[in-house]
């Protein structure tokens, strides 16, 4: 199995960029910026080599283990490319507006979890379901490192996660102390029901115990 990547906190990325690359994003303006991509061996300096600037329409803003990346459409080579964000330092003005396009299969997260496989996005995970939480998304980011989490707004994010099972999804999903929309599958929704009802007769058989002043 492909894995992600390493379990800890990625590289920070300034407010001030994700903020810009969220409005260009929602806005559906062309993004100019200046990528700094990782030098050849035996370079010498910080590690980083500055790249020519980018012009790419900008269509989501997400993070995967533990990393935020831009998915945009890139105007010069034609070709969808995921933009790390702790690289990306953001030109002004942007470009003009342009109409969204098709991302390859439809779906964001099958479609960054496939480039970091090098393959079409099969899904590793026997079960995997889409949610809508009412959490930034860095504060969910941090948490599913397997997931793919895309910011909507400042407290409203969209999670993709998988499992081995249903109910183990569902659990996982339910640690988060926020408002969750299941999108699907149903299989997921029928989960969320099954460990309400069993949370519900838990609470139930539970003595009541006083409030802690």
């Amino acid at each position: 199995a492909v894995e992600p990547p390493a379990s800890r906190p990625g590289p920070q990325v300034g407010s001030g960029v994700l903020m810009a690359l969220s409005a260009a994003v929602h806005a559906r303006e062309v993004l100019r910026f200046d990528y700094a991509s990782a030098s050849p061996p035996g370079a010498t300096g910080d590690g980083l080599a500055a790249a020519p600037p980018r012009r790419a329409q900008p269509h989501h803003l997400v993070t995967w283990g533990g990393r935020w990346y831009l998915v945009a459409w890139d105007l010069d080579r034609e070709d969808w490319r995921t933009f790390r964000a702790d690289r990306i330092t953001p030109r002004t003005p942007t470009g003009p507006r342009f109409i969204p396009r098709e991302l390859p299969g439809g779906n964001v997260a099958s479609f960054v979890a496939g480039r970091f496989r090098g393959s079409d996005g099969s899904d590793d995970w026997p079960c995997r379901g889409e949610v809508i939480l009412g959490l930034p998304a860095s504060a969910v980011s941090r948490y599913t490192h397997d997931g793919v989490v895309e910011e909507l707004g400042p407290d409203r994010c969209r999670l993709v996660l998988g499992s081995w099972s249903w109910p183990g999804l569902a659990a996982a999903i339910g640690r988060f102390d926020a408002d969750i929309e299941v999108v699907g599958p149903a299989e997921l929704k029928d989960a969320f029901a099954r460990l309400a009802r069993r949370y519900a007769d838990a609470a139930a058989d539970a003595p009541m115990t006083p409030p802690i002043p």
